[in-house]
């Protein structure tokens, strides 16, 4: 007896691996999946301009990438004691204007090479709904907090997102012509807009993702992750206590079917055994036995120098490095 929905996924099989390049673009789901990618050694740069949720923003955003420039010191406001990006989250905002700028643009210039060279662009839509601002219209990625009276709110209709998207992904796949598209549309879920207004905002992105999906049918691919969540664990206890976003069951299950639909078999593999070091790795005493702690720490240096031998490719310096000062720590005096 099935006791879920199980929601087919038509989508490309088996093709990523450790050795592909990836970028991710989107809503708070981006940064989860990314988060993923990331600790399982995958070449991936994960929203170089933080958090996004709209694709006006994305669409602009990605433009900017493409030409390479530099963003400006006229480009920054500030508010309050802090210098902001309307491009940018909050996680860029500084007191300092220059070192506000500075790690803006320190992470445009690499993630610009990389959209030429990527493999997979994968894209997160969080919401239809866009603030623009009040005095020129131009649609913000973040309002930093400002006064309502500053901006206006609407919602992006399909056309208008097809509009901007059409032409721009067939400048993307003349810039980097082996570059394949992927999107997701967020399961978490806008409560501001109301439950309804949350669906509409939602239905728009699946129709306008679906248009861009039947015009490049060879280069893009439609994740299903918003209806794994809404169908197949169709229940609360997925959802985190703020009762909008998934829970970290909901987003191991979703990590999951996207392993299974993406990564070949050998990729897979190798995650398997990747995960067995991390849980490790991640191990605590719960007693103060020292010497035991110290065997298990040389232990887990071992595995992660075989892990090394064995896959080349897997670069675990950084875990590595981590061990061997925890083994140097626990072999001093200073416990």
């Amino acid at each position: 007896m099935e006791w879920c929905t199980p929601v087919s996924i038509v989508a490309q099989q088996g093709a990523v691996t450790h050795h592909h390049r990836m970028m991710l673009f989107g809503s708070c789901f981006a940064e989860y999946m990314g988060a993923r990618l990331l600790e399982y050694h995958f070449p991936v740069d994960v929203n170089p301009f933080g958090i996004q949720y709209n694709p006006s923003s994305i669409a602009a955003l990605i433009e900017r990438l493409m030409s390479g420039e530099p963003f400006t010191g006229e480009e920054l406001f500030r508010d309050g004691n802090l210098w902001h990006s309307f491009s940018h989250h909050s996680s860029f905002s500084h007191t300092d204007k220059a070192l506000c700028l500075q790690q803006i643009n320190d992470r445009l210039l690499p993630a610009a090479a990389l959209l030429a060279e990527a493999d997979y662009l994968i894209l997160t839509w969080g919401t239809s709904w866009v603030y623009t601002l009040a005095d020129d219209g131009r649609v913000v990625a973040n309002c930093h907090k400002l006064p309502a009276s500053r901006f206006v709110r609407r919602q992006l209709s399909v056309d208008e997102m097809y509009d901007i998207w059409c032409p721009l992904l067939r400048r993307l796949f003349d810039l980097n012509p082996r570059l394949r598209v992927w999107f997701t549309v967020s399961p978490v879920r806008h409560l501001k807009d109301g439950a309804h207004g949350n669906q509409l905002s939602k239905a728009a992105l699946l129709l306008f993702t679906d248009r861009l999906c039947r015009a490049f049918p060879d280069r893009c691919d439609y994740f299903p992750a918003y209806e794994i969540v809404l169908d197949e664990l169709r229940d609360y206890r997925f959802y985190d206590t703020d009762m909008a976003h998934p829970s970290s069951q909901a987003v191991d299950y979703v990590w999951e079917k996207f392993s299974d639909t993406y990564f070949d078999e050998n990729t897979r593999a190798v995650n398997r055994e990747w995960a067995r070091v991390l849980q490790a790795l991640r191990h605590r005493p719960l007693t103060p036995d020292r010497e035991t702690y110290r065997k298990f720490v040389m232990q887990n240096i071992l595995k992660l120098e075989n892990f090394r031998k064995k896959y080349a490719f897997f670069d675990v310096t950084e875990e590595l490095t981590a061990a061997r000062r925890l083994l140097a720590t626990l072999e001093s005096d200073e416990i």
